[in-house]
C-alpha cells in the first residue's frame, strides 16, 4: 500500500477514514505543513516516500518544471466532495492506478475519468 499525503482542501477526516481501513495516510495539517508552499509539500512527500493527493492545479506544473521523477501527485478535480466521497475517490484511483503511482505518475481524476502520465513530465 502506498503512503499518502493529503493536501489542504482535502478533508482531514478523509485521512481518518482511510487510516481506519488500514491505509498509511496523513494530512498536511498533521505534518505541520498546513501553511507550506507547494514546493515544500512536494519535497516533504518525496522525502517521506508519499504520494500527494491535492485539489491544487499547480502541483503538476511544479513537477514538470522540476523534471521530477517523484513524488506521484494525484489531482482530484471534483470539488465539494465530503470526506467519505474523497476517501472513496482515492480508493478508486489506487484500485486502478497503484502500479503507475508506485513508479511515479501525475494522475488527474474527475467523476468519470482517470488520466495517468508517467513521471518525469515532459
Amino acid at each position: 500500500m502506498t503512503r499518502i499525503l493529503l493536501d489542504q482542501g482535502l478533508a482531514p477526516a478523509a485521512a481518518t477514514l482511510l487510516r481506519a481501513a488500514g491505509w498509511d495516510v496523513i494530512h498536511v495539517m498533521e505534518a505541520g505543513l498546513d501553511t507550506a508552499e507547494d514546493p515544500e509539500i512536494l519535497e516533504f512527500a518525496r522525502q517521506n516516500d508519499r504520494a500527494c493527493v491535492t485539489l491544487d492545479h499547480d502541483f503538476h506544473p511544479h513537477l514538470a518544471l522540476a523534471q521530477a521523477g517523484g513524488p506521484s501527485v494525484i489531482l482530484v478535480r471534483p470539488e465539494g466532495l465530503n470526506s467519505r466521497q474523497q476517501a472513496d475517490l482515492i480508493r478508486r484511483v489506487w484500485t486502478e492506478c497503484a502500479d503507475a503511482i508506485a513508479k511515479g505518475a501525475a494522475v488527474s481524476v474527475d467523476e468519470v475519468t482517470i488520466r495517468v502520465r508517467k513521471l518525469p513530465l515532459r
